[in-house]
């Protein structure tokens, strides 16, 4: 059927509130492949905040039924429905809105069919059809291609420098579009764009809600500080070298924000643990819940969680949480003292019920020796172990080499396609106490301030190294590092 002949009747309403919503952030297209709508759900549930619903060759029919239930996720996570082209089935959707391309009806035809609250995208190549499609009535630009891509034949790529040469001309948001990925977006996100689009990357990811999360914090870049806000959750070091404290420390120096959960009070200085105290796990519930139900929380970190009853509570309150949030997991075991800071039998629990929740595992070595029950005595064996916690479950795993003897401190990272190698400086000190927790605490302040993974994790080894390098005789057994001096200079 025609546009001409579409059975499509002039919508006059008063305009609502919808046209004001920003097109911001992740803006994720729809594929042609099988399970859309469990890959849809498991994007939009990682932050995608506007869907636009491409229905290439598909049967009307099956598009009103698809497109109905698309909607209908986008209603629960509170996201944009946009239809791709289609005035008639964005109509009959009564979708948010439509994106059209420059062969397609005009902004103004869009908004006489759909009505005055609806918002319409158009997409664009260059500045004179960006000033075009603005001064036409559009609501938000899409603009490309920034890189070469497999879903559609390229014919304008502009890139960033387009982008950027065109941010100031519009005031419209503008939706970066064209092979973007979590590890080009940052650029594009520099040169200005307020969203991008992406297709392949989210939903042919392994788990759609873990590359949609990666993306929607690069946007945090470009945020004022505080930067970002992490929840740490684990035990006081009444010390102050470890634990709660050491968190708070490096995510407040770093530059975000940071709320705490505390899972145990701990007694103990530099020289060990005298005594623990559990706090009940319904309390620990109590304590994550209130800070993320009112505080933008976008990383938690975990460190001791001391009890089977925490770790299990902790597992089923992520999984029903509607929102994903990235996990960097530190699991906790010994101090640096030699107590144990974990039960018997919550090793277990731990690998079946939160391990595969990580979005990063950052053990030493004895942790994962303990986890994987083997030995790791060389490089080669890191990777291996480090490829069989991924394998367990965690999205990507930091396997961390401070316990191997040798020259350098080597840190290997397996994302689950390719092996990354951090190496440092090796300094043979005592003051070393927190360093594990400092350093999942920085990763997880770098994550929350708008890095990829492999430079959250370059800049948190930085961060560590100093520390150690800068660490200061204190206490008379293992004494904390230097957080402070730490951040100042890797601040330069």
């Amino acid at each position: 059927m025609s546009e001409k002949s579409m059975p499509l009747r002039l919508v006059i309403t008063t305009p609502k509130t919808i046209r004001n919503r920003s097109i911001a952030g992740v803006y994720l297209i729809t594929d042609q492949q099988d399970d859309l709508l469990k890959r849809v759900a498991q994007a939009l549930r990682g932050g995608v905040t506007v869907l636009q619903y491409r229905a290439k060759d598909k049967p009307y029919e099956f598009c009103l039924e698809e497109g109905s239930q698309l909607k209908q996720l986008c209603s629960r996570f509170g996201s944009l429905f946009i239809v791709n082209d289609d005035l008639r089935l964005a109509h009959a959707l009564d979708a948010d809105g439509v994106h059209l391309g420059q062969e397609d009806s005009s902004p103004q035809q869009a908004r006489e069919l759909l009505g005055p609250d609806k918002i319409i995208g158009v997409s664009t190549h260059n500045l004179d059809e960006a000033l075009k499609a603005e001064s036409d009535g559009a609501d938000y630009l899409g603009f490309g291609a920034m890189y070469p891509t497999d879903s559609k034949s390229i014919t304008h790529m502009p890139g960033t420098s387009g982008l950027a040469a065109i941010r100031d001309r519009v005031k419209l948001p503008i939706v970066a579009i064209g092979g973007i990925s979590p590890a080009n977006a940052c650029r594009v996100i520099e040169a200005g764009a307020d969203a991008v689009a992406v297709i392949s990357s989210v939903l042919a990811a392994p788990r759609p809600e873990v590359a949609a999360t990666e993306l929607r914090l690069l946007f945090n870049r470009l945020a004022p500080y505080p930067r970002g806000g992490v929840l740490t959750i684990a035990g006081s070091d009444s010390g102050g070298g470890a634990g709660i404290q050491a968190d708070l420390k490096t995510i407040t120096l770093l530059g975000s924000y940071g709320a705490s959960a505390i899972t145990a009070l701990t007694a103990q200085n530099t020289r060990g643990v005298k005594s623990i105290h559990g706090i009940p796990p319904s309390f620990v519930r109590d304590q994550i819940d209130t800070v993320l139900t009112d505080l933008p929380i976008d990383v938690i970190k975990t460190g001791m969680l001391h009890t089977p009853a925490i770790i299990s509570l902790l597992a089923e309150y992520l999984t029903e949480q509607p929102n994903y949030y990235p996990v960097v997991i530190d699991p906790v075991m010994v101090a640096k003292g030699g107590a144990s800071l974990l039960e018997l039998d919550a090793v277990s629990i731990f690998q079946q019920a939160l391990l595969p929740q990580a979005y990063l595992l950052t053990p030493n070595i004895p942790e994962a020796e303990r986890l994987l029950n083997c030995r790791i005595n060389s490089e080669a064996a890191m990777e291996q172990a480090a490829r069989q916690l991924h394998g367990m479950g965690a999205a990507n795993v930091l396997l961390k080499g401070g316990h191997l003897s040798g020259g350098d401190a080597v840190d290997i990272l397996f994302d689950g396609q390719t092996i990354q190698r951090f190496s440092s400086e090796r300094f043979f000190t005592s003051a070393t106490h927190g360093t594990g927790c400092s350093f999942a605490s920085a990763i997880a302040a770098c994550l929350a301030q708008g890095e990829p993974l492999r430079e959250a994790v370059r800049l948190a080894k930085n961060f560590i190294t100093t520390a150690i390098r800068l660490a200061r005789p204190m206490g008379k057994g293992h004494g904390p590092i230097n957080h402070y001096l730490a951040a100042k200079e890797t601040d330069q």
